[in-house]
Parts: structure tokens; C-alpha cells; sequence
């Protein structure tokens, strides 16, 4: 696949040395025997969550994912028994080493920070491949130390623990990348198309996170502001943002997206296109929280409630991965 808009050929590595590309996301278990490991995976992370001491964290970690295993599991049966996540990065990755193939050596792999393939085996696999020089790639449009921030700490760690000095350049955040921005501002089109003319409110939701973590300088919603602004500079349409998929004794981002949909509702709003701005993969936030939970709510309060679908491996989403990989490898060539 080769893209005319996004073609980077200036770039050229040099004597066709084997560069490695991860693309890094959070996993997610593939079955139901998977849910309780992925979970306490989950909760062990300190720099997602502080569960006391950090003596204590791994202990208290196993007691909350044995108490919210049996929820967990019931909401992965609704879309089929497992996360998709792992298959659809897994295609996001063959889509991008085929982009990258006239490009020059690369070796295309998905990077899991809580479930499989976790980044040790798959360095191992880079380092016999004959892979010297590694490009880390977020699958997260806008940095979080929860997300892309964890991520880099595990790798980093992996990497050391390798006992080889292999070249790694990260990609930070994409919050407005030109073919990301086109991906979705097409989706909207398409979704305000679907409702036949009928008004509808434009609802951007996005992962939520500790409100302390913006407190302490988390760009995150300034990041995820700035993908609603270039958005909205071409559609010429203003949306609310919300947030969802909280949990725990914390305060949240406001507003949630349930407490935005019964504001919605009060307010006489009929038609809501839904978009999770977060999220370039279909998993469980957008299959069951938003397709379900949040459909059905808004049914229940006497509104229409429908979803962009996720960018997965759309070949002009891929188009904006290769310029990523292509723009890094030329920035620190």
C-alpha cells in the first residue's frame, strides 16, 4: 500500500539496516480464562493506579481482580468471549510493514503493556531478527504516563534487561496528525449523514482519567482537545467532550458520559452521534460501553445514540502510522 498524500521517499535508511517497529497498546484478554490475569496485570501498574504502599500493590491488585473478574468476564461475553484488541493491532501491524515495504528493512510488531505478546519476547524476537535500531509507536493519539508514559517505563526496563544497547526512537503523541484527523472527520460525516438530516449533537468520549494526573501535568485532555479542535475545524461543527470507563474511590474527569447523556436528555436532544476519540481499536469500551451501555441508556431516556466505528486497520489510518514511523526515522537519522 502506498499512499501519494503521506508518501515520506526522501527517507532512505541508511545501508538497509533492520529496524524494528512496535506498535504499543494495552492488550486485552483474548478468552474468559484470560480476564482475572489481564486484570490483575492491570491493577499492578503503579503508574496507572497507587494501591497503598508500593509493598502493598501486587497483593491488593490480586483481590481487586478476583472481585471484578466475574463482571468482567460477563461483559467480555457480550462481544463474543474475549477483547479483539491483540487481532486488530495485529492487523494494524501487517497493514503498516506492508506500507513500509518500499521504504526500506522493517520489522512490523504489536507491543501489549498487560496481556500478550508482551514486550520482552517480543524485543527478542527484534534482537534475532537482526533488528538494531527499534521505533516505538503509541497507538495512543494523546500522551498519558498511564498509557504511553507505562508503556516506555516497561520498555525502557525490557530493553535494559536485554544487556544490548538497541536504539530506540519514541514517538511521544499524534494528537493531529493530517490522516488521523481525515479518518475521523470522515466517520463524522458519515454518522451525521446516517440521521437523514435530523439534528444531532456531536459527543466526543474519551477514556477518563484520575483528575490528579492532569493536576500534576498530564497533557492528556489539552492533547485530546487539540485532535476536537482540528476536527472541528474541518467539519465547521462544535461537540461536547466527556469521559468514560472510571472506576475506583478517585476523582474523575467531568463530565462523565453517562451524567453527559442524562444532561442531553434534559436538555430535549433527540439525535447523538458518539465518537471515541481515545480509541483507534474496537475493544471492550467501544463494543460493549458505548455500542451497549451507552446505547441503551440513551434509548431509555428517548434518544437516538449512534457511534463512529473505530479506525482498526483503514488503509488511510495505516497511511498515518507509516508517516509517523517514516517522520521519526528521518528526524533522528
Amino acid at each position: 500500500m502506498k499512499d501519494k498524500n503521506n508518501d515520506n521517499s526522501g527517507v532512505q535508511p541508511a545501508d538497509r539496516e533492520r529496524i524494528g517497529v512496535l506498535l504499543l497498546n494495552l492488550g486485552g484478554p483474548e478468552k474468559q480464562e484470560d480476564v482475572r490475569p489481564f486484570l490483575y496485570n492491570l491493577f499492578s501498574d503503579r503508574d496507572i493506579i497507587r494501591l497503598g504502599p508500593s509493598l502493598l500493590q501486587k497483593p491488593i491488585a490480586a483481590m481487586i481482580a478476583r472481585k471484578r473478574t466475574p463482571t468482567s468476564m460477563a461483559n467480555y461475553r457480550k462481544i463474543g468471549g474475549g477483547s479483539p484488541i491483540n487481532r486488530i493491532t495485529s492487523l494494524q501491524a501487517k497493514g503498516l510493514a506492508d506500507a513500509l515495504a518500499g521504504d526500506g528493512d522493517f520489522l512490523v510488531r504489536p507491543c501489549m503493556r498487560y496481556w500478550h505478546p508482551f514486550a520482552k519476547p517480543v524485543l527478542r524476537e527484534m534482537l534475532e531478527a537482526g533488528v538494531t535500531r527499534l521505533i516505538a509507536l503509541p497507538l495512543y493519539p494523546h500522551y498519558s504516563r498511564a498509557t504511553t508514559g507505562s508503556s516506555y517505563n516497561d520498555l525502557r526496563k525490557q530493553i535494559a534487561q536485554c544487556g544490548t544497547a538497541l536504539q530506540m526512537e519514541e514517538i511521544r503523541s499524534w494528537p493531529v496528525e493530517p490522516a488521523y484527523i481525515s479518518c475521523l472527520t470522515e466517520r463524522i460525516r458519515a454518522g451525521i449523514d446516517s440521521f437523514g438530516g435530523d439534528p444531532v449533537q456531536l459527543v466526543y468520549s474519551a477514556h477518563s482519567l484520575p483528575k490528579q494526573f492532569i493536576d500534576e501535568g498530564d497533557p492528556y485532555v489539552d492533547e485530546t482537545m487539540e485532535t476536537i479542535a482540528a476536527i472541528q475545524e474541518q467539519i465547521g461543527i462544535e461537540g461536547r467532550i466527556c469521559f468514560q470507563s472510571r472506576s475506583g474511590p478517585v476523582q474523575w474527569l467531568e463530565p462523565s458520559t453517562p451524567d453527559m447523556l442524562k444532561k442531553l436528555a434534559e436538555q430535549g436532544c433527540k439525535n447523538i452521534l458518539m465518537v471515541p476519540i481515545s480509541f483507534v481499536s474496537d475493544h471492550i469500551e467501544t463494543l460493549y460501553e458505548i455500542d451497549m451501555l451507552f446505547k441503551g441508556q440513551a434509548d431509555e431516556l428517548g434518544m437516538r445514540l449512534e457511534s463512529t466505528p473505530g479506525l482498526n486497520d483503514d488503509p488511510q489510518f495505516i497511511a498515518s502510522l507509516r508517516t509517523l514511523t517514516l517522520s521519526a526515522l528521518e528526524k533522528n537519522s
